[in-house]
């Protein structure tokens, strides 16, 4: 029996979630369907694609070597349909986009509603990244999303095209008890015990670097994944923070401004090495006319 691409799609939707339940919900289907769909394309490839543990479902080794081909005949077959629908003149299929988890410099949410009062017929599938900014730069380059709201360093950008929306300085954040001079300098900073995002994140790789170009050796006292638990620890006072100046919405805090610290922003990256969908062609439109700027290959 041939493989169908609705098998092919379940699979998909499996691999990406390690979990019957999650990727039924994805797909709709009751949990039952899906897992009698997976057992006719295991049975039609005659191999075992997951290995079921207690705790969910893993690519087994068939598995791992099936995804890669699994998505891209599925992105094959929507680009068939996308043009077949572009010839007369309708955008639809789904639009994967990763998110930062702050995105208020750039007010995505009004673009996100301008788009799909535009192109009803998109999915918009917002997908934050528990990595952050590098994390969400890797899905694009692997095409495990079309598009991400992300801040792209220049130096990182191989295999991207990158189209920087807005900037804003990175700034010391402290509680309001807090008595400090308006301006400072790193080395003002020596003496402090700093709350920070985890490694791999991309504002903190860029205090990190800072702080090692000015040859300061600071105290991380703790890691946190999540904009709002980080603000809440320095209010409460277990430490300070380097954060990009429209992160700070928590009462009980003000901010002061560092010499030395970098600048920070929002990027619309795509991959280099692919082809944009309708919908992601429609959605770089809209962004790139909004900001009156133009998504760049890599080496430009």
């Amino acid at each position: 029996m041939p493989v169908e691409l609705r098998h092919l799609e379940h699979f998909v939707a499996l691999a990406e979630e390690s979990s019957f339940t999650r990727a039924a919900a994805r797909l709709n289907l009751v949990q039952s369907a899906l897992s009698v769909s997976i057992r006719n394309l295991e049975k039609d490839l005659e191999a075992t694609l997951f290995d079921r543990t207690s705790r969910g479902v893993r690519l087994a080794a068939a598995g791992e070597a099936l995804l890669p081909a699994a998505r891209r005949v599925l992105r094959e077959v929507a680009t068939v349909r996308e043009e077949v629908d572009a010839v007369r003149g309708v955008v639809r299929g789904r639009l994967r986009i990763g998110i930062m988890q702050s995105l208020a410099l750039i007010d995505a949410g009004r673009m996100f509603a301008a788009f799909h009062q535009a192109h009803p017929g998109v999915v918009i599938e917002p997908q934050p990244a528990h990595g952050g900014s590098v994390a969400l730069a890797e899905h694009v380059r692997h095409g495990e999303l079309d598009l991400a709201f992300a801040w792209q360093p220049e130096a990182s950008a191989r295999g991207l095209r990158v189209a920087e929306l807005a900037t804003e300085p990175f700034v010391l954040v402290v509680p309001t008890s807090r008595r400090l001079p308006r301006r400072l300098e790193l080395a003002d900073l020596s003496d402090e015990a700093f709350v920070e995002f985890p490694e791999g994140w991309g504002a903190r790789t860029l205090s990190d670097q800072a702080f090692r170009n000015a040859g300061i050796q600071r105290r991380i006292v703790v890691e946190v994944a999540d904009i709002l638990t980080c603000a809440e620890l320095v209010r409460a006072g277990f430490g300070v923070a380097i954060m990009p100046k429209s992160m700070i919405r928590s009462r009980g805090l003000t901010w002061r401004t560092v010499s030395g610290l970098p600048q920070w922003g929002v990027s619309l990256i795509a991959s280099s090495d692919r082809h944009l969908t309708a919908a992601a062609a429609a959605f770089v439109d809209l962004v790139c006319t909004t900001f009156d700027v133009v998504l760049a290959t890599d080496d430009e």
